[in-house]
Formats: C-alpha cells, sequence, structure tokens
C-alpha cells in the first residue's frame, strides 16, 4: 500500500531512508508539542487553584474594634450557670461585664440579642492549621515537618501562615483559637497557641511557645524498611521492645544532656572568667521543657505507650499532655497519678482493630469523664476539618457524655490543658472576647453562627465558602 508520505515524485528526488528520518522528526515534534500543551494545561490552573486559595482576598478581613453590648440573649457562661437573658459588654478587646442587669455604655455598639444564645468561643488543642493549606499536589503551602528526627528549635509559630484560607472557614463555624503543631521526627517542635485573626504571626499568636512535640517511641512489629519485591517478614516482639527501649534511652540521655547544658551556660552567665561554652540551639531550645517549665505533648494511641509516657514523665520530672489518647481511659491511674491530660483526637476515626467495637472510638470521651481524667476533644486535623470540632463534640454527647462536658471539652477544658483558662473558655469578666453568637444549640449541626467576636473584633462572617456559594447559588 502506497504510503501518503512517500509519493513517487518525492521518492524519484529523495531517498527512502531520508524521507523516513524526516517522517518520524515531525511526529517527534507534533508529539512533543501536543504533551507540552497538556501539561501546561495541568500546571497552569493547579497554580492559579493555590494561588487562589492561599491570596488571603478573606483573611485580610480582620474585623473592627469597638465597645459592644449584646442585649436580651442566652448567655452560656460555662464556668457557671447559664443567663437566660443577659447583657454581656465587650470593650478594649475584653469583656468587661456580663449579668441579668448591666448598665450599657455610652456610646456602645447595640445587637439584640433576642432569640439568640451567646457562647465562648471553641477551642482545638491539637491541629496543624496554618502550617497547611492544599496537603496534595501543592508542596509549597505544606510546613508542618522539618528533615531530621529531632529539631527542638522548631517554632510552629514562625510557619503559621495568616493568609491560610481555613482561618476563616474555620472561625466562622465556632472556633477562634487552636493549637498549631508540627510534626514528623522523634522530636516534632515546638507548638503555638493562636487566636484565628490577624494579619501576622504576632497579631494571631496568644503563646508563641507552647509546648514541645514529641511522637513517643512504640513497639511496632511490622517489616521496616523499603522492599521492592513485597512485604517485609514482621519483627519479633522482642526485638521491636528492644529498639523501643533503646529510642527511649537516647530521649531520656537528650534530656539530661540538655539540663547539663542549661547548667552551663548559667555557670558561663554567672562567671565570665569560664571558658565560654558552645551555641547548641537544640539544646538550648529544651531549657523549660526539661525543667518542667512547659509541657511535652506526647503523641499516643495504645494503653501501653499512654502508660509510658506517664513512666517516663514521672522518672524525668516534667510536664506531660497526651496527643491521640485511643485508649486514655484504660490508663486512667497513671495519668491522674502523673496529672497528665489528655486531648482527644479520635472522635471521627475508625476502630483500628477489626474486633473493636463500631462506637469503641466515640465512646472514649465519657469512658474518660468517668474515670476522672482530664481531656479536651480535638478534630487532630491539618486545617481543612478544624471547623468540624463543635460536631465532633456533639457526636460524643449522644454517646454518653454528657451534653455540659461536651461542651467544656471543646471551650473551658482545653483552655485549662493549655493553660489560658485565665484569659479564655469561658465567659467572665476581663477575659478575653472571644464569642460567638448563634441561633440555637452550638452543638447541633443546624445552628448557625450569627457574629463572631476574636480579641473583641467583630467579624465579618466570610470565608472562601461562603464566596463560592454566593458565586454559584444562581447557578442553573
Amino acid at each position: 500500500m502506497q504510503n501518503e508520505f512517500f509519493t513517487t515524485e518525492t521518492q524519484r528526488h529523495r531517498g527512502f531512508e531520508e524521507m523516513q528520518k524526516e517522517t518520524l522528526t515531525k511526529r517527534f515534534l507534533l508529539k512533543f508539542f501536543s504533551v507540552s500543551l497538556c501539561l501546561c494545561g495541568l500546571i497552569f490552573p493547579a497554580a492559579f487553584k493555590t494561588f487562589a486559595q492561599s491570596d488571603g482576598s478573606q483573611q485580610n478581613k480582620t474585623g473592627r474594634a469597638g465597645t459592644f453590648a449584646i442585649t436580651n440573649a442566652r448567655i452560656v457562661t460555662v464556668s457557671g450557670a447559664t443567663i437566660e437573658k443577659g447583657t454581656l459588654i465587650i470593650k478594649d478587646g475584653k469583656i468587661e461585664a456580663v449579668g441579668a442587669n448591666v448598665p450599657i455604655p455610652n456610646g456602645a455598639e447595640k445587637i439584640d440579642g433576642t432569640g439568640l444564645s451567646v457562647y465562648p468561643g471553641m477551642i482545638d488543642a491539637g491541629t496543624n492549621l496554618g502550617l497547611a493549606e492544599i496537603s496534595g499536589g501543592a508542596p509549597a503551602t505544606i510546613d508542618v515537618a522539618e528533615t531530621g528526627d529531632m529539631n527542638s528549635n522548631a517554632k510552629a509559630f514562625l510557619a503559621v501562615n495568616p493568609h491560610s484560607s481555613h482561618v476563616n472557614v474555620t472561625r466562622i463555624n465556632d472556633v477562634t483559637t487552636v493549637l498549631s503543631m508540627p510534626t514528623g521526627g522523634i522530636i516534632s517542635g515546638q507548638a503555638a497557641i493562636i487566636n484565628l485573626n490577624g494579619s501576622t504571626q504576632n497579631e494571631m499568636a496568644l503563646v508563641p511557645t507552647f509546648g514541645l512535640v514529641i511522637n513517643f517511641p512504640r513497639i511496632t512489629t511490622g517489616g521496616g524498611g523499603f522492599n521492592p519485591f513485597g512485604t517485609q517478614a514482621p519483627i519479633d516482639f522482642n526485638e521491636a521492645l528492644k529498639r523501643r527501649d533503646q529510642r527511649l534511652d537516647d530521649l531520656k540521655k537528650l534530656f539530661r544532656d540538655a539540663e547539663n547544658y542549661a547548667k552551663i551556660q548559667e555557670a558561663y552567665a554567672a562567671d565570665k572568667s569560664l571558658p565560654a561554652p558552645p551555641t547548641d540551639l537544640k539544646m538550648a531550645a529544651l531549657k523549660d521543657y526539661v525543667r518542667g517549665a512547659k509541657p511535652v505533648i506526647f503523641t499516643a494511641e495504645r494503653e501501653r505507650d499512654i502508660r509510658g509516657v506517664a513512666k517516663f514523665a514521672g522518672e524525668m520530672k516534667i510536664k506531660a499532655i497526651i496527643f491521640g489518647g485511643q485508649e486514655a481511659w484504660k490508663a486512667a491511674d497513671d495519668l491522674k497519678k502523673n496529672n497528665i491530660a489528655v486531648v482527644y483526637t479520635n472522635v471521627h476515626n475508625l476502630p483500628v482493630r477489626d474486633d473493636d467495637a463500631y462506637d469503641y472510638l466515640l465512646e472514649a470521651p465519657a469512658k474518660m469523664a468517668q474515670a476522672g481524667v482530664k481531656f479536651s476533644i480535638s478534630t487532630g486535623d491539618n486545617g481543612a476539618m478544624v471547623s468540624e470540632l463543635p460536631f465532633q463534640a456533639g457526636l460524643a454527647a449522644a454517646f454518653d457524655l454528657p451534653k455540659d462536658e461536651a461542651l467544656k471539652s471543646v471551650t473551658l477544658y482545653p483552655a485549662q490543658i493549655l493553660g489560658i483558662a485565665d484569659k479564655l473558655g469561658s465567659l467572665e469578666a476581663g477575659k478575653i472576647a472571644n464569642l460567638v453568637i448563634t441561633n440555637g444549640d452550638i452543638l447541633e449541626p443546624r445552628t448557625n453562627v450569627k457574629y463572631v467576636f476574636i480579641n473583641g473584633r467583630l467579624l465579618p462572617l466570610t470565608s472562601r465558602h461562603t464566596e463560592l456559594f454566593e458565586s454559584f447559588k444562581d447557578r442553573k
């Protein structure tokens, strides 16, 4: 069959091999440019999408300050009795007064709270909010972990993106304060407590360096390393135990070395005639934690690991907090003995073991409450789902956790665990005015938020979600 590229006239003037080479070149160039155009079509929209979600167009709306009087509202103080028809005054960023018969200052902007309820803003004590924007496909928006295993000097506060779209999405759904934590390695770094309003990290930060995050060494019997030809054989339990103990010994040695480093630095500061010691930023960052001045947040889920944390904290005389805590209620005796609180992150997770009941993790908050363990409920999320915190507390209430305890688990209790109960967690005079006003029960998904205040600033109820809704609501 005659090839259209190889006419008799062409073959008469050229050799067959020369024409074949020309044809292949043309086909290669055609495919090259086709693929290039396809890649451009994939890459550029993805890039535009990344910029669109991270451009800060919503987060720059930081609200307005002033003196506000919320009148005739149902005020749920959390720490005390609910005021069925009361007034709450906000001035200079704080709650100036709250009660049934509170005088309204001259010039105050009045908000009629008839039919509405006022609650303290919720606190999620375990997130990566501000450190991750788009978890898949946009690595430049992810800053949750550093390289290496020991990163005690890494500070989440410095990496928080104040213009993250997650900030606005979260705060208009009752959550006004979060603990933002780094991840990865053995010592991940230092977590920060931030309010969800502000144009800079300094404006957002409530406690820039709250606690040290440590992934507590676990006993793992799964095969380790990379095997391209299949799964690796499980590790013997005794060998796994030996490896865990070695990592624990290394961690203990690091803590002791940090204490010695701090003593040497203090000795030199008191007597400059001594030889100047070398500077080690990682050791210096551990000082307040190894001395118990600040808490250490240990990620641990299973009972044996949680008991291991309690033993470690007791031996090293440090303040500890459990992050995760699937089986914390089983280790209640050790937790209470060592005054260790739990940030529970598993309400929306599935049971790990095949023979666990479907409600195994849903009932855990109620069991911790019954056992007398201090705890708070957290989403444990990187940002996108932190707005679900009220629903997770509501779900825990549906599985035997008393409703007032469910509310406290996302307001007063996390404030106590984070050491900020003198500032947040309840509606009391003198506390920071982080509060939300709703048209119903704050733990109910059908409830709508009508007003949000952070640091006493009245914020617009806008986010990327509301922006997209307005853009497409009339589409047919």
